[in-house]
């Protein structure tokens, strides 16, 4: 079935749209990886605003604009994926995500530089580019290990950041043309990493054919992504938003790997943001042995079966009736309950469950670019994470969930002083 057959049985939204112009938006009927029209929508989360796009004040929030966010199967791949394209210069070109706030990403980063050094013999002469490369922050440890670096950021207000900490950085979107100059103008790469910008392309064929084209040829592209298994086994149905257009197994990402000339030859799990896989791709003629054993192993589990994905859909429900049961108890309780992290991640769970300020009146953040705005759609006011220090909620709602363990570790004073922590999914749970 096409988009257009499944778009038939909209639920009812759950907040009203404004009307969507056309030129930011178009639907895809083809799949990314295997070019069929095969999709069948599994999963409807209501027409939502862009993730990252925080009102700074009331009169913003009147000129914003909702877009479906409806989730499709390959029949054919088994890539889950949506079909609304955003256009990319407004979701990316002035940027509020910055990888640099969080501790955990920090040593993530650290782990990440090594490791990729070591497996790949890395000299001081070799050349790491990263494709939204967006603060520098990984790249700043390539440089630690001695190598040669390059960003590639299109946000500008983000590409300034990288520059400023002496991270070279070329600010555009990139594609096969943009790998072609930068071949010709630093040289073939040892490593072309992603590190979660593969989901954000609808030109995934396309862009994967970039990183062939600036491999040196014994080069390694390195994408990282979020995992579909962890998706469905956690239930992480929030990491969906309109910036993420593909949610990858290896079959899937082996499928879209063959399409752009290259081959799976590692794949290694990852715990960041809510488990990952970090995929190592080459130009070799076959698959390694070790990804195909993780994709028999998918296949087994059912990730290839469209059944699998609609019972996903049927626990996602669950899940909104559940959690506004919990806040709705504790208001009647009269107990105070806020928000801890403003992530893209939390704005698609907040719409979807229609939590709004008089269920969660305000979040608190460290990033200061979001501090002091308003959560789209919702539009829950963003504070600094001072702000725990006097207000004192009973309870704090952990919408960076992925983080919970670095979060709930900082706020051990609060947690000592009788406050609670809650963790959306897979299931609500006061800790």
């Amino acid at each position: 079935m096409t988009p257009a057959t499944t778009r038939n049985a909209q639920p009812t939204p759950i907040v009203s749209p404004a009307q969507i112009p056309t030129p930011l938006h178009h639907v895809r009927t083809t799949c990314r990886a295997c070019g069929t029209d095969s999709l069948r929508r599994f999963l409807a989360l209501g027409p939502q605003p862009l993730a990252n796009a925080f009102p700074r004040n009331q009169t913003e929030t009147s000129a914003e604009q909702f877009f479906p966010l409806d989730v499709y199967f390959c029949e054919t791949c088994s890539l889950v994926q949506l079909v609304d394209v955003i256009d990319p210069i407004v979701l990316f070109s002035d940027y509020i995500y910055v990888t640099g706030t969080s501790t955990t990403i920090a040593a993530h980063n650290v782990h990440y530089a090594k490791a990729v050094t070591e497996r790949l013999a890395l000299k001081a002469d070799d050349l790491v580019v990263e494709v939204a490369s967006n603060d520098g922050s990984l790249l700043a440890c390539f440089q630690k290990e001695g190598a040669r670096v390059l960003g590639v950021e299109p946000a500008r207000n983000i590409a300034a950041m990288a520059l400023a900490r002496g991270v070279p950085t070329d600010n555009r979107f990139f594609n096969h043309a943009v790998a072609v100059e930068l071949r010709a103008t630093h040289g073939p790469a040892r490593a072309v990493i992603g590190n979660n910008v593969l989901a954000h392309v609808d030109d995934a064929r396309g862009f994967l054919r970039g990183f062939a084209e600036l491999l040196a040829p014994d080069g390694f592209g390195i994408v990282e992504v979020p995992y579909a298994r962890e998706m469905l086994e956690r239930l992480e149905y929030d990491t969906i938003y309109h910036e993420h257009l593909c949610y990858f197994t290896v079959t899937s990402l082996a499928r879209l790997a063959e399409a752009a000339g290259l081959r799976i030859a590692h794949v290694e799990r990852v715990a960041v943001h809510g488990g990952s896989v970090r995929v190592f791709l080459n130009k070799e003629k076959e698959h390694g042995e070790q990804p195909r054993a993780m994709m028999h192993e998918e296949d087994t589990l059912g990730l290839s079966d469209f059944g699998t994905w609609h019972a996903f859909a049927s626990m996602v429900a669950r899940n909104r009736h559940e959690l506004r049961l919990l806040l709705e108890d504790l208001r009647a309780k009269k107990k105070t309950v806020a928000g801890y992290g403003a992530p893209a991640k939390g704005n698609t769970l907040l719409n979807y469950c229609g939590i709004d300020p008089s269920l969660l009146p305000y979040t608190v953040d460290k990033n200061p670019l979001k501090v002091g705005r308003l959560t789209p759609g919702m539009h829950i006011p963003v504070k600094s994470v001072d702000t725990l220090t006097h207000e004192r909620p009973d309870y704090l709602l952990i919408l960076a969930w992925n983080f919970a363990d670095e979060i709930m570790e900082q706020q051990s004073a609060y947690r000592e002083q009788g406050g609670r922590f809650i963790i959306p999914v897979p299931a609500p749970v006061v800790v």
